[in-house]
């Protein structure tokens, strides 16, 4: 299946057949969301496989137990955790020093601008002055510059993994539900997550069960949304 084939043929299934799917379908689109694009790849992601039948049955309690879950085969969670950016940027930081005449401009900006910009939490009203005054004059990025716009850089690129995800099960002739409809609290009481981790969402994998009929897409005017200027 090409890109667009996959792109076209990925729908949010809310009911699954019996069919299991193979572990290498899983692991290969697990694999395709490890190398999704992510801010400054400092890749602050955990995705969770739940394959204990326990948790996940409980997981499919915290889903609401809706039948995009209780149908499922099996099931992820894409978790985002802006704290993971210390080790992270350690490991990015480590491979940089190891590349002959790596450029300095690389070095200070995983060693200076990414603890800058991901931690000194408490400076985040001066972060906010410093980005405005300095825009005044020159374009100049305005965040993330609080705690909550570096959570929101996290999810963004946690989204991006998940896509990647379930692109790479439709491209393999399987399906996926992206649910949002879960209770967060209990879902990373289950998982063991810390409190400065959020989920992003919960990925429902199977095979389409063929008895229920899928409606057909719907997408509004294109150019409602298409905007040349």
């Amino acid at each position: 299946m090409n890109f667009f084939e996959a792109v076209t043929a990925r729908r949010s299934i809310r009911v699954y057949s019996n069919q299991s799917v193979p572990a290498e379908v899983m692991n290969q689109a697990l694999d395709a969301a490890l190398i999704a694009p992510n801010s400054s790849n400092m890749q602050t992601w955990e995705f969770y496989w739940v394959k204990s039948p326990a948790k996940k049955a409980a997981l499919i309690e915290a889903c609401l137990s809706q039948p995009a879950a209780k149908t499922a085969q099996e099931l992820v969670v894409f978790v985002a955790d802006d704290k993971l950016w210390k080790r992270n940027q350690k490991t990015m930081l480590s491979h940089l020093n190891s590349i002959p005449n790596i450029p300095k401009r690389l070095l200070d900006y995983y060693g200076k601008v990414m603890p800058l910009t991901y931690g000194y939490r408490f400076l985040a009203p001066v972060k906010w002055l410093m980005a405005n005054a300095t825009g005044l004059f020159r374009p100049m990025p305005r965040r993330p510059w609080s705690p909550r716009d570096i959570q929101e850089v996290c999810i963004k690129s946690t989204a991006l993994a998940s896509e990647n995800f379930m692109l790479a099960i439709s491209a393999q002739g399987f399906d996926s539900c992206p649910m949002e409809g879960f209770d967060e609290t209990r879902v990373k009481r289950l998982l063991g997550l810390p409190c400065s981790a959020r989920i992003v969402m919960v990925v429902s994998v199977g095979k389409a069960d063929p008895a229920v009929p899928v409606p057909p897409r719907l997408r509004f005017q294109r150019d409602w949304f298409v905007k040349e200027v």
